[in-house]
Formats: C-alpha cells, structure tokens, sequence
C-alpha cells in the first residue's frame, strides 16, 4: 500500500516542478519582452530627441546675424553628427511655395502639370481647389466640385466655402488621389497669403509653373546650390538676385539616422521673427514625428 502512495506522491512533485518551469519560463519571457520594449522605447525616445535637435539648430541657424553662419531655406541639406546619430536637416521657406488660397487656378494647373498630372486632370483639381475655398456655390469654368457633386459621391461633406487652413485638408476634395495629393503637398502652403511664391527660394516644379524653361530652372537651381555665404547672388532669368533672406515662416524637416540606419525624422512649419511671446524663438504652426519615408 506505501508503494502506491509514494508514487502518487512523485508524480505530485514532478507537476509541481513542471508547474513551477513554466511559471519561472513565463516570466522570464515577460521580462525579455518588457526590456525589448523599454530599449525599443528608449531608442526611439532619443531618436526622436536627436531629429527634434536638427529643429533647434535650423531655428538658430535660421535667427544667426551672421550671414556666414546663416543657413538658407532653398531646401539644401544640412548634415551634423549630434550624439551619434547623423541628423540632417532641410529648410524650406513658406515664401516659395503655391498659396492654396491666393493662388489664381492657372498657377495650380501649371503646378500639377509640371508635377506630371494630366492636363484634364490638373484643371478640374485646380478648379475644385477654388470651389473649396470660395463662398459661392456656383462651379468654377473649369467644372469643380460643390455640394452637390459631394453627395453625389456619397461624401458626407460638401465644399468647404473657406480658405483653406492646412494643406492635408486638399486630401478631402472631390477627385484627389492619394498619389496626386502626395505630390502636389511638399509644394503648396496656408500661411502666406501671396499670390505669387518667391521663385528664388522655390523647388524646381515651382518654378516651371511661374513659366521658367527646364533649361532656365536647371541653371537657377545648380547656380543656388552652389552658392555659399560671401559669393555673388544668382540672378532670376530677369536678372532680379534671388532671396536668400527668408520670410519667416518655414517648413523645417529633420532626420536622425542612427549607425544601423534606423531613425525618426520630424516636419515642422514654424515662424520665427517678431510678434512672438517674450523669450519663445519661433512658434510652431504644424508638427509631426514619424519614421523617415
């Protein structure tokens, strides 16, 4: 009768100790995974750090009395090692960009054609660009798009009838494309109010939609990247200098890459100047951190 007794007794024991592995397992487990998740999270908290670095420098950078210090808004890259990431940082000037809402349709037709939109295409979005902003609900020439046309697409909403007050909101309009929107964001702005952008500060598709040949924007651009602090200003095809000086409000984007080629990059508008609250060096009007595209 004991025999019986002690092997129950053992298979007793064997249970617990496999029950106690597996317990001992699972929270060695847990413990892996919380230390992975807290060194994914502390890399990407001092991702983010580092590219939100590249920010504060381009608005010192930007503020520098000094011309030579001075970095240009033309877009140019400005690389520097900080805290071993490699950050590198590009400055757009808002100046040079298509107005959304002070923009005439022609200027955005020609924009999206020189960005390869279809003729048909761009004018029809040029012309729900207008619908959108405008107060009436009469189409534009070009057909557009009011309330209307909205609900004829099942779309819960119908032309705004305002300005515009951020770019993502052009994703919104009747007959915009993911692929098309995409192409056409990094080149308009709400913040200017001007109806024509500064065509020495702007990009090359820009360019072509003021009326500059290829060959025209081809020699603008490479005379601006090749121009430094202390050296003569390239001249407009009008022989006007360009601005180097900018307008105060910039799209600033900056990407912290680390050794293993992983990294965070932030976009920012911000406007620096006068007019800000005491001791505040710029004023944030867009932020967003994500992974680099």
């Amino acid at each position: 009768m004991k025999r019986p007794a002690r092997g129950a007794a053992l298979l007793l024991v064997l249970w617990l100790l496999l029950l106690m592995a597996g317990l001992v397992a699972v929270f060695a487990l847990g413990s892996r995974t919380e230390a992975l998740q807290g060194s994914a999270l502390r890399t990407q908290v001092a991702s983010r750090n580092a590219a939100e670095a590249g920010i504060e420098v381009a608005v010192l950078r930007l503020s520098a009395n000094d011309p030579a210090t001075m970095w240009v808004p033309d877009a140019r890259p400005y690389p520097f090692d900080f805290e071993g990431y490699r950050v590198e940082v590009r400055i757009q000037d808002e100046a040079g960009k298509v107005d959304l809402n002070a923009s005439d349709a022609s200027l955005l037709t020609r924009l999206m054609a020189s960005l390869g939109v279809e003729d048909g295409k761009a004018r029809n979005l040029a012309a729900v660009i207008q619908d959108w902003r405008d107060p009436d609900e009469l189409l534009s020439i070009e057909g557009g798009a009011e309330d209307r046309d909205y609900a004829a697409a099942g779309l819960p909403y119908g032309a705004k009838d305002q300005p515009f007050t951020t770019v993502s909101e052009l994703q919104q309009l009747l007959g915009m494309d993911r692929d098309t929107y995409r192409l056409l964001a990094p080149h308009v702005t709400v913040f200017t109010a001007r109806p024509v952008p500064e065509a020495g500060l702007s990009q090359a598709a820009v360019l072509q939609a003021l009326g500059l040949t290829p060959d025209q924007v081809a020699r603008l651009v490479a005379a601006r990247e090749a121009w430094r602090p202390g050296l003569p200003l390239p001249l407009l095809p009008d022989g006007t200098p360009i601005a180097v000086v900018g307008s105060g409000t910039y799209s600033v984007a900056s990407r912290a890459t680390r050794p293993d080629g992983n990294g965070v990059e932030v976009t920012a508008v911000l406007r620096i100047g006068a007019g800000l609250g005491f001791g505040q060096l710029y004023a944030p009007l867009s932020w967003r951190t994500g992974e680099p595209d």
